[in-house]
């Protein structure tokens, strides 16, 4: 698999190299952006795989860069890496179209991995926000009818009501036990449920799980 493509924005010069150091040659640098407005003429320029992107910056932020351009630009993937954990900026960055939210405390090893990971069309975020996100969607209430129609995998109709709880956690990147605290269940009781969710869908790991969700609007 070819290295991805790489864009990062941020405002502060120290964190930029800190992000090209960590990723190294695991990755293909392409170009790098401090405000809003060398960002959109960057990315243009670039159309990298991946836009690595601060939430704060000058000019609008992360988010006016993601609403400038992704219309524009489809097939680029856009990963929030930010110091912010506030669930606001997680929900308002994922609505905008960014297809992950990664804090900058995580590894070097860990980011590589979400970045190849959303390069190939995965959904990615640290699991404390990946509560938020879940928490946001379900409290907005039903979805529109749009997407629902595409939710057609005639698997989901095989899922208990349990399973599907297991699915979307482990489709947002929780662990067992992260699942088994959150559900009031043991950690064995999760992994049964993953074990038949796996099953039930035809997939074979925890990545193929999470393009299924994506693809059906589960996420």
């Amino acid at each position: 698999m070819s290295a991805p493509r790489v864009f990062v924005v941020d405002d502060h010069a120290m964190v930029r190299a800190g992000v090209r150091a960590e990723l190294g040659s695991q990755v293909e640098f392409v170009g790098e952006a401090a405000d809003v407005p060398s960002a959109v003429e960057g990315i243009r320029a670039a159309e990298p795989d991946v836009v690595l992107l601060d939430v704060h910056m000058p000019g609008g932020g992360g988010r006016a860069v993601l609403e400038t351009l992704r219309a524009e630009l489809p097939d680029v993937q856009w990963l929030a890496l930010s110091v912010s954990d506030a669930a606001e900026d997680v929900i308002a960055v994922i609505r905008a179209g960014a297809r992950g939210y990664v804090t900058k405390t995580i590894s070097g090893p860990d980011l590589v991995d979400a970045v190849r990971r959303v390069a190939d069309g995965d959904v990615v975020f640290s699991p404390r926000l990946a509560g938020f996100v879940l928490d946001a969607f379900a409290a907005a209430g039903p979805a529109a009818p749009e997407p629902a129609a595409e939710a057609t995998d005639p698997g989901l109709d095989l899922l208990s009501a349990r399973e599907r709880e297991v699915m979307q956690l482990l489709a947002r990147g929780y662990t067992y036990r992260e699942i088994g605290s959150r559900l009031f269940i043991s950690v064995k009781t999760v992994e049964s449920h993953a074990s038949n969710v796996l099953r039930k869908l035809q997939l074979s790991n925890r990545n193929e799980l999470t393009r299924w969700a994506a693809t059906n609007r589960l996420l």
